[in-house]
C-alpha cells in the first residue's frame, strides 16, 4: 500500500496582474513571463501568475487585441503581489481618477499585506487609489509632467528605472519593468534565481533602480559619445584599482569629457557608478557564495572588510553579514516569502 501521509506543500506566491482598459501590451505580458522563468534548479514554480479585470470583463490592449482574463477583482483579496501594467488611456491619465471598486480593491489587498507594483502609467493607478502619497514613486519619464500635476501629494522621481519603497513599488516605462521584476525575484530568492530568470527571458541580469531613464536630450555628435565599452573593461576590473584618467584614457577622451558624457549616460558620476557596481558586486558574492567578508571586500575592490561594511550599510541599510543572512533563506521557507526590502518597510 502507499503512504498517504500528508508531506508539507510548499505553495507559489501568487501574483495578480490587473489589466485596465488600453492597457500596455509589453507591460501586461511582463510579469507572467519574467515570473514564470523564475524557477530554482529543481525547476519548482516559485510564482503562479494569473490575470484579472474589473468584474472579469474583457479590456481593449494598446496593440489591437482585447484581453479576455479569468478573474475578476476578487483575485486581488488573495494575492501576494498585485501588478498593474501601464495604461494609455482612461481617466487614471487623464483626470487622476480610477474607479471606486478598483481604489477600493487595491486599498484592501495593500492594508492586509500583499506587495503593490505598477509598471510605467500604471503609478497613475496606484496614485489614483490613493496608495502613492507622501512615497517616492517613478513612472515614464514622457509623463512626469502630467503626473505631477495630477498628483503633487508623491514624491516622483522621473530620472530612476524604478522605485522599491517596501511593499509599493513602481518602475519606469516598458522595459524598466523587467528590471523591477527581476529585482523582486532577486530580493525574494537570490541573485542565481534572478539571474537564471533573465537568461531564460534573454534580458540583462541587472540594472539598478538608481540607473537613470534614457531621458530624450540633446544628442551628441558621434564622434565624443560611447563610454559602454569602458563601462564593460571596468566591470571585468572591480577587484583591481580604477583610476578616473585610466577610464578616460581606455574611452579615448579628456578626463573633463569623459565625465560629461559619463554623467549623461549613466546619472552618475564615474566615481559613483564604480562605487554602485563594487557594492552589486558584493551583493551577488555574499548570496551565492560562502567566501568570507574579507574576501568579498577585496574581490570587489573595496580592499577592506571596514570599507566593504561602511559603504554596504550606507547602499543597502543592512551590514554585509545581515545582509547574507537574511538572503540565506532555509529551504523549508514559503517560496513566496518577501525578502529585505519589505522586511525594511
Amino acid at each position: 500500500m502507499r503512504n498517504n501521509r500528508a508531506m508539507p506543500v510548499t505553495l507559489p506566491h501568487r501574483v495578480a496582474v490587473l489589466a485596465l482598459d488600453g492597457v500596455v501590451a509589453l507591460d501586461l505580458g511582463t510579469p507572467a513571463q519574467l515570473f514564470g522563468a523564475a524557477r530554482p534548479a529543481d525547476q519548482t514554480p516559485l510564482y503562479a501568475v494569473t490575470t484579472c479585470t474589473p468584474g472579469g470583463r474583457p479590456v481593449r490592449s494598446t496593440a489591437g487585441f482585447q484581453v479576455l482574463p479569468d478573474h475578476g477583482l476578487d483575485l486581488l483579496a488573495t494575492a501576494d503581489t498585485v501588478i498593474v501594467p501601464g495604461i494609455h488611456a482612461g481617466p487614471p491619465l487623464t483626470a487622476g481618477t480610477v474607479d471606486a471598486e478598483v481604489a477600493t480593491a487595491l486599498r484592501a489587498a495593500h492594508e492586509r499585506g500583499a506587495r503593490i507594483m505598477s509598471i510605467c502609467t500604471g503609478a497613475f493607478v496606484l496614485a489614483a487609489a490613493g496608495l502613492l502619497d507622501g512615497r517616492p514613486a517613478t513612472t515614464h519619464w514622457a509623463y512626469a509632467a502630467r503626473f505631477r500635476r495630477l498628483h503633487p501629494r508623491v514624491r516622483l522621481d522621473p530620472e530612476v528605472l524604478f522605485v522599491d519603497d517596501g511593499s509599493v513599488l513602481t518602475s519606469a516605462g516598458v522595459a524598466a519593468g523587467i528590471d523591477l521584476c527581476l529585482h523582486v525575484i532577486r530580493t525574494d530568492h537570490g541573485s542565481a534565481v534572478a539571474n537564471r530568470a533573465a537568461r531564460r527571458c534573454v534580458v540583462p541580469p541587472w540594472r539598478d533602480g538608481g540607473q537613470a531613464q534614457y531621458i530624450e536630450r540633446p544628442v551628441p555628435r558621434a564622434a565624443q559619445t560611447g563610454t559602454a565599452a569602458t563601462r564593460e573593461w571596468a566591470r571585468a576590473r572591480l577587484h583591481e584599482p580604477v583610476a578616473l584618467r585610466e577610464m578616460a584614457a581606455h574611452a579615448r577622451m579628456s578626463v573633463r569629457t569623459f565625465t560629461r558624457h559619463f554623467r549623461s549616460e549613466t546619472g552618475l558620476s564615474p566615481a559613483q557608478w564604480l562605487l554602485r557596481q563594487r557594492t552589486e558586486h558584493a551583493r551577488v558574492l555574499l548570496e551565492t557564495t560562502d567566501l568570507s567578508v574579507d574576501r568579498i571586500a577585496r574581490d570587489a575592490g573595496f580592499g577592506t572588510s571596514a570599507a566593504l561594511r561602511q559603504h554596504f550599510h550606507a547602499r543597502v541599510g543592512v551590514s554585509p553579514t545581515a545582509y547574507r543572512g537574511t538572503f540565506r533563506v532555509p529551504p523549508a521557507a514559503p517560496s513566496g516569502q518577501v525578502g529585505l526590502a519589505a522586511q525594511r518597510a
